[in-house]
C-alpha cells in the first residue's frame, strides 16, 4: 500500500476505511436471465453464537493442603465441567479463610468452590459468593470421580448443561438460597469464549435423607433418555453464613452429625460389645467355682419302688457236662469225599 502523502500546513491525510455494505435483496427492476429466472446471490452464514458475552461469571476452584487423591481427581473433574472456572495453586492450613476473598479479587473470579481436608480423611466444601456472600458449607460423602466410574455417558467438553432440582428447593427457604447459589456456581453463562453452544448433559441436585445427591448424567438425543457421565458426591449441608466464609450464621442443621462424633459412636459401640462379652464370661467363671448346693433326701421318691425277689444261692459240687464239640459240617464232607476216592484207587488197581 502506498504511504499517504503529507500536506505541508496540516497532519498526514489517513486513507479512509471503506464501509461494509449488507448484501441488498435484488432489485424488482433487474433484468432476469435467460428462461427468466432471477439471478441467485450466495451469502455466507452467519456465526453461531451471534449474541455478546454478558454474564461474566467466573468460578475459582482450589483446595487446602493435605487433600487425597480422590480429593484432587474430583477438583479436576470440576473444572473439566465448567468452562468458567479457574484454578489456583492449594492454600496454606495456617492461612484464614477470609484471605480466600482476596485470592478471588485478584483472579478476577466472583464465585468460589473450596475443598478444605482436615485430619487427612474428612472433606469440606466451601461455596461462596465472593465479597459479600453468602457462603454455605458442607461435608462432602461418597465421592466417585469420572475415572473410577467408567460409565458409558459423554458429552461434549465446554458444553452447557442443564441444571435439574428437587422439587423440595421451593419448600423452604434454606433450600432455596442453596438453589440460587447453585444456580449461579454451575451455570456456565450464555456464549462464554470457552463453551460450546450445545446442550447435551444435566445436573441433578436431589435432596434425599437431608443430604444434596449430585449426578451427571447425558442427554440421548434418540429419545431423550438419561446415561450417568460421573463425577457424583453426596453434600451434607451444615451452616449457611451470611458473608463470605464468614459472618452471621443464617442456617444451621440439626440433623448434622460431625465425622469426630460418627467415628467416637462407633468406637464405643464395639466397646460395649467387648465388654458384654467379658461379663458373659465372668459370670460363666463365678457360675463353675461356685460350691454346689446339696439337695436333702426327698423321702417321697421311695413311694413307688417295689423290691425284687431274693433268688436262693445255688452251689454246685459236680462239674457241670462238657458240651459236645460240633465239627464243621463241610470238613466232614470233604473228608468223605477223599476216603472214597481212595477206595475207588484201590478197587481200580486191584
Amino acid at each position: 500500500m502506498a504511504a499517504a502523502k503529507r500536506k505541508r500546513d496540516g497532519p498526514a491525510a489517513r486513507p479512509k476505511k471503506r464501509a461494509k455494505k449488507a448484501p441488498s435483496a435484488p432489485e424488482p427492476d433487474a433484468d432476469p436471465g435467460p428462461g427468466g429466472a432471477v439471478p441467485e446471490e450466495y451469502s455466507i452464514p452467519p456465526p453461531v453464537s451471534q449474541g455478546k458475552w454478558k454474564n461474566k461469571e467466573r468460578v475459582l476452584i482450589f483446595s487446602s493442603r493435605g487433600i487425597n487423591f480422590r480429593t484432587r481427581h474430583l477438583m479436576q473433574d470440576l473444572r473439566t465441567l465448567m468452562p468458567h472456572s479457574k484454578a489456583d495453586t492449594k492454600m496454606d492450613r495456617k492461612d484464614q479463610l477470609f484471605v480466600i476473598n482476596e485470592v478471588c479479587e485478584m483472579k478476577n473470579c466472583n464465585k468460589c468452590i473450596f475443598f478444605e481436608a482436615k485430619k487427612k480423611q474428612d472433606l469440606y466444601m466451601w461455596l461462596s459468593n465472593t465479597p459479600q456472600g453468602p457462603s454455605a458449607k458442607f461435608l462432602v460423602q461418597n465421592v466417585h470421580t469420572l475415572a473410577e466410574l467408567k460409565m458409558t455417558g459423554n458429552c461434549l467438553r465446554g458444553s452447557r448443561p442443564l441444571l435439574s432440582f428437587d422439587p423440595t428447593f421451593d419448600k423452604e427457604p434454606h433450600y432455596a438460597l442453596l438453589k440460587e447459589l447453585f444456580i449461579q456456581v454451575f451455570s456456565t453463562p450464555q456464549y462464554h469464549p470457552k463453551s460450546q453452544p450445545f446442550v447435551d448433559h444435566v445436573f441433578t441436585f436431589t435432596v434425599t435423607d437431608e443430604r444434596i445427591w449430585f449426578r451427571n448424567y447425558q442427554i440421548i438425543e434418540e429419545d431423550a433418555s438419561l446415561v450417568e457421565i460421573g463425577p457424583r458426591f453426596v453434600l451434607n449441608p451444615i451452616k449457611i453464613f451470611q458473608g463470605s466464609f464468614g459472618g452471621p450464621t443464617l442456617y444451621e442443621n440439626p440433623h448434622y452429625q460431625s465425622p469426630n462424633m460418627h467415628r467416637r459412636l462407633i468406637r464405643l459401640s464395639v466397646a460395649a460389645k467387648f465388654r458384654e462379652k467379658q461379663q458373659v464370661k465372668e459370670v460363666q467363671k463365678i457360675k463353675k467355682k461356685g460350691t454346689k448346693v446339696l439337695m436333702g433326701e426327698d423321702p417321697t421318691e421311695v413311694v413307688f419302688e417295689t423290691p425284687a425277689e431274693e433268688k436262693p444261692v445255688e452251689i454246685q459240687l459236680v462239674k457241670p457236662e462238657s458240651k459236645p464239640i460240633v465239627k464243621d459240617k463241610k470238613k466232614l464232607r470233604k473228608i468223605q469225599r477223599k476216603k472214597q476216592k481212595k477206595l475207588f484207587r484201590t478197587e481200580a488197581s486191584a
